[in-house]
């Protein structure tokens, strides 16, 4: 696909995808974030388009990209929510001892070189097997394996001092989770 005719396919169906992203989302800025990403997903495959096709195409593609982003919200703000502090069974040290955690765990991943960064989050938080993510990023299995690999030895030494920490507060988690499960 040539500049020109990317320009012209941007032109006449951006507003009308960013509306129906709107539409989906309540977002505005998600909606235009999504909009413009199903364009570079065009621009980035090259994709030679049926002209009777494109409104569909480009709809199916933002769609798929809706959904995937949504999916990744959601097993984030699952994965800590469950390990929210229940302010019930945690003290205030509990609570201080997740943040700084929390903290740790979100710097170490900063530091991440960006090619690990990348084959984790895709793991962890998009839940994908490695071949998917071995499809997705053009890479061997092998290669995926070696990534992650890596990106866990990564957290390990960042978060050694916290490893500690971290057991014993999932611990005393999963014990005051389940004397509130019992007392229920």
């Amino acid at each position: 696909m040539k500049k020109e005719e990317f320009n012209a396919l941007f032109n006449s169906h951006f507003e009308d995808l960013r509306r129906y992203l709107l539409y989906r989302s309540g977002n505005q800025e998600v909606a235009t974030d999504i909009a413009q990403e199903t364009f570079m997903v065009v621009w980035e495959k090259q994709m030679t388009i049926d002209p009777k096709k494109v409104k569909g195409l480009l709809f199916k593609i933002a769609g798929d990209l809706f959904v995937s982003q949504y999916r990744k919200q959601q097993v984030a703000f699952n994965f800590f929510q469950a390990f929210q502090p229940d302010n019930k069974s945690l003290t205030p040290e509990d609570e201080i001892n997740f943040q700084e955690l929390q903290k740790a765990y979100d710097a170490a991943l900063k530091s991440m070189p960006e090619k690990q960064r990348t084959v984790f989050l895709m793991s962890r938080i998009e839940e994908l097997k490695y071949k998917e993510i071995a499809d997705q990023l053009d890479l061997s299995i092998k290669a995926i394996e070696k990534r992650m690999t890596q990106a866990l030895e990564h957290l390990k030494i960042h978060l050694k001092d916290k490893v500690s920490g971290l057991i014993l507060f999932l611990v005393g988690w999963s014990l005051s989770r389940t004397k509130i499960n019992t007392i229920k």
